[in-house]
Order: C-alpha cells, then structure tokens, then sequence
C-alpha cells in the first residue's frame, strides 16, 4: 500500500509578516512526532510543554504528577495520528508551545499527496522568516525585543543584547538545508518515528 504524504503549513499566529513552514509528512505520523517535527522546522528548542488543539480538545502527553488532567477536556495523544484530526485539506489544528509565552501556531493541511519514493519524509520544503527566541515574551515580546534590538539608543538595547548572546539575531534568516538536515538526523536516529517503521 502506498503512503499518503500531507502538505502541512505551520504558521505562528499574530507573526506580521508570517512566518512559517510548509512540511511533506507521512499521513498517519503520531501526534508526538508532529510535536518533534514544528520543533525542529520552526527552530524552538523543546524546552517547554506543548499541545494540539481542535474543537476545544486538548490533546497533548499525559504527566503522572498532572492532578488537573480530568479536570479539562484533556486527550492523551498517545497512538494518535495526524490524520486523526486532519481529515481533509483545509482542516486545520493548533499547535501551542510554552504556556507561559503562549506561542501557538496554526497547522493546515494544504493538500493530500501520493508518496515520492526518493524523498525521506519529513521534509520542510518551504518557509520565511527565522523563528522567534525562547522566553522572549510571546509574539509582543518579539517584537518588542526586535525593536529593541535595532535601536542602539534604546535603554534597553545593550541589556538585551547580552540576553540574546553573542550571536547576532537576524529576524530574516531560514535555511531550509539546515532544517532539513536536523530532520533527517532526528529521525535517522529514530527509525519507528514519522511512518519510517
């Protein structure tokens, strides 16, 4: 039987100008490996919790020491896959990343699509604008930081110069290459990942 491949668009909500990713992937990926795969193609550093959301569901792993779980609409995604909740093109989910920052993201499916036996799936094959900082404060945050940033009178300027290191944050940069060889690492070293099995 062949594979199904999703053409997946992640969008970070209340980015201006987006930014965002388009994504080939195996229609019946886990929801888990969906997580892994926004990880890496966006450029965050799974440093926080995180959940998908549809119809006011919630669906995300379940934590022993979580005493609030039944408490919500709460779903284990644990054996769910992306078509589970993506059915048809257009159907979308929400990604949320870091509940204090609040970072979500929209996930479409764009279009169904028969499997290229030369391509290793996932593989981000499109996408703008780099991926906002950790901890910086949500997407005001961000924009306040890269306002911040390119005003070296600012106040602030030289104290969020040093938070962000000595890299030079450039808010244009995306490499598909990169992302994709960080794909490809991942789940190389994770073979029952992503359908690979």
């Amino acid at each position: 039987m062949k594979k199904s491949i999703y053409q997946i668009r992640i969008s970070l909500k209340g980015s201006k100008p987006p930014i965002w990713r388009r994504v080939l992937m195996t229609s019946n990926t886990s929801l888990s490996d969906l997580h892994y795969i926004i990880q890496i193609v966006m450029g965050w550093e799974n440093a926080h919790l995180h959940q998908f959301i549809k119809n006011r569901t919630y669906y995300a792993e379940k934590m022993e020491e979580d005493d609030f779980w039944d408490m919500g609409n709460n779903v284990d995604y644990k054996g769910i896959k992306v078509s589970d909740l993506l059915k048809k093109e257009k159907d979308k989910i929400v990604y949320e990343y870091d509940f204090g920052d609040g970072w979500e993201h929209d996930v479409v499916l764009e279009k169904n699509l028969p499997a290229d036996e030369k391509t290793n799936y996932p593989v981000c094959v499109k996408g703008k604008l780099n991926c906002p900082p950790e901890d910086c404060g949500g997407i005001w945050g961000y924009y306040e930081l890269l306002d911040i940033l390119s005003n070296p009178k600012h106040p602030q300027h030289k104290e969020m110069f040093e938070w962000m290191g000595e890299e030079e944050f450039d808010p244009k940069y995306f490499n598909p290459e990169e992302v994709n060889k960080y794909l490809h690492d991942f789940f190389t070293s994770n073979p029952m990942e992503a359908g690979l099995n």
